[in-house]
This record gives structure tokens, sequence and C-alpha cells, in this order.
């Protein structure tokens, strides 16, 4: 899994750096095959904006962006918010009773 945290017009400090580090150290628990987590982190007018781009294999990349006026709680917000959609991923992919239209069987009359 390959991470990237950028920083545009903000000074990115080893906490935070960790802070994003651990929470994504976290996302491993929902077994999906994450290839790249990329964060962005803006300074806006009014606050800060934080994107996280997921890349997983085999399904669309899950687009998180949150505006706070507090760095930390934006930050734990989109973590909230990625987590959820990995989670909903996960139970996609692994929920037994949804089936295809390619695996019903066709009866014979």
């Amino acid at each position: 899994m390959n991470l990237q945290i950028r920083a545009k017009d903000l000074t990115l400090t080893d906490a935070t750096k960790a802070h994003i580090e651990s929470a994504v150290e976290a996302f491993r628990k929902y077994s999906l095959d994450i290839t790249s987590i990329n964060c962005h982190l803006n300074a806006q007018k009014k606050g800060v904006e934080v994107e996280f781009e997921v890349r997983v294999a085999h399904a669309e990349p899950i687009i998180i962006t949150q505006t706070d006026d507090v760095l930390d709680a934006a930050i734990d917000i989109s973590i909230d918010r990625v987590e959820k959609a990995l989670r909903r991923l996960h139970d996609k992919l692994t929920d037994h009773n949804n089936s295809s239209i390619k695996e019903l069987e066709t009866l014979d009359a």
C-alpha cells in the first residue's frame, strides 16, 4: 500500500503525519487490496479541506472530501467517512446472500 500525504499552504507537522499514517494502517482490517492512498490537505479561505483518494484493486476509487475549520477535526471526520465506505465495500464483496443473475439456475419446464 502506497501512502502519499501532500499539504498545500499548510505546514505538515510530525504529529499530523503520524495521525494520518496510524489511521491508514487501520484500513487494513477490511482485507481489501488497497493499492494506494493519496491524502491532500489544502488551506481554504474558511478552514481546511482534507481529501482522501483510496484506490482499491478491481473497484472504483473512493474519494472523500471534507472541509472544516480545524485541521484535526477535518482529518478525523474524513477518516471516519473513508472507513464507512471501505466497510460498505467489504460487506458488498463478502455478502453471501446476494447472488448475481449469472449464478441463478434456469428452471426446465
